[in-house]
């Protein structure tokens, strides 16, 4: 039996019981799952039609064999031939049609980050990674909304969230969560020494009201005052909002903005996120050994990519890739590295799917 065979008896057999069930008179009468059977259904013409097509050069050839058992034709081999070659090239073909999408990829993205391991170099490092963030976000036509942002001495930069919207911008910025370490001499180095830092990048989908239902009762609110570098208070009034969600333990705070109510309102905006992909995480715990795959965990624990200033070079760990630092990466030219992670996870999809 061919390798693709089950799958392709899994699409001829998902495709029969999506049909009946659209057939059945009560279907139409709950909007919802008769829209959410028309899609599915909708989604598997595709991989429908090359399965069908596979049926067809499977038969040829499967007829043109057992002739060819009973008369060495020179017509019937090019027969099988022409069969077997249809066959073999329709058969990653139907594997890619039915990966399925992750179903964030098409939605907004809140990122996290953070400084980690190295003070002020590690702080000024973070602030070079929002700005190539940015600059490789608008360079694909999404908008950036900062949401908040927590200065640190010397220019650098403690932490931020911000928001990148559009059409996909999950997809692209989903295997950047992680550790991000740079080797470089800081400023200060008198020696010339190399020093290692870090900061921690997390990625969520942003979530909508609907997809995170939040009891306000499971919240604790606090309001306080603003502070900016050093701890010094940069708004006289207590605008800044802290939010703890109970039952998780999740805390959001924001207070870029001088308005209450806009920083209780980015803060829900990042506490649904967090909810959401905390949900999702569990989620994939269950299906860890099913057919989703991942480049990566994303875990803030997990190194992912070093940028090295000395030999001007940023290296992804999980894909081998190095591309220039200086040239693309600096000028926040990332599709070489975003494109490699989004195609090595859809090679291990592939690589999952029955056979």
């Amino acid at each position: 039996m061919s390798g693709v065979a089950p799958l392709v008896e899994q699409i001829e057999r998902t495709r029969a019981e999506l049909s009946d069930a659209l057939s059945d008179p009560d279907a139409a009468s709950d909007r919802t799952r008769y829209a959410d059977l028309t899609r599915r259904y909708a989604g598997l013409e595709e991989a429908a039609a090359l399965a069908a097509r596979w049926r067809e050069a499977e038969q040829q050839a499967a007829e043109a064999r057992e002739m060819l058992a009973e008369d060495d034709d020179p017509d019937i081999r090019a027969l099988l031939k022409e069969a077997e070659a249809e066959v073999e090239e329709l058969e990653p073909l139907i594997r890619e049609a039915m990966v399925e999408p992750d179903p964030n990829d098409t939605r907004d993205v809140i990122v996290e980050l953070r400084s980690g391991a190295g003070g002020e170099e590690a702080a000024l490092f973070a602030r070079d990674l929002l700005d190539i963030y940015q600059r490789y976000a608008t360079s694909r036509g999404y908008k950036v909304e900062l949401l908040d942002v927590s200065d640190a001495d010397a220019g650098g930069l403690k932490e931020a969230t911000f928001a990148v919207k559009g059409v996909g911008a999950f997809s692209v910025f989903k295997h950047e969560g992680g550790v991000h370490r740079v080797q470089r001499v800081p400023a200060t180095e008198s020696q010339g020494r190399i020093h290692t830092s870090t900061a921690t990048v997390a990625v969520m989908p942003e979530a909508e009201e609907v997809d995170v239902q939040i009891d306000q009762n499971d919240l604790k609110i606090d309001v306080y005052r603003s502070s900016g570098p050093g701890g010094q208070s940069v708004n006289t009034t207590d605008s800044a909002v802290r939010i703890t969600h109970i039952p998780t333990g999740v805390v959001v705070s924001m207070q870029d903005e001088k308005s209450q109510l806009q920083n209780k309102e980015r803060a829900m905006r990042v506490l649904r996120s967090r909810l959401l992909e905390k949900a999702q995480a569990e989620q994939e715990a269950e299906m860890r050994d099913t057919r989703r795959a991942h480049v990566g965990s994303g875990d803030r624990s997990e190194k992912i990519r070093t940028y090295n200033y000395p030999q001007n070079r940023v290296t992804d760990h999980r894909i081998g890739v190095t591309v220039p630092l200086k040239e693309q990466v600096l000028q926040g030219q990332l599709s070489s590295l975003t494109d490699a992670l989004q195609a090595e996870e859809r090679r291990l999809l592939l690589e999952q799917q029955v056979t």
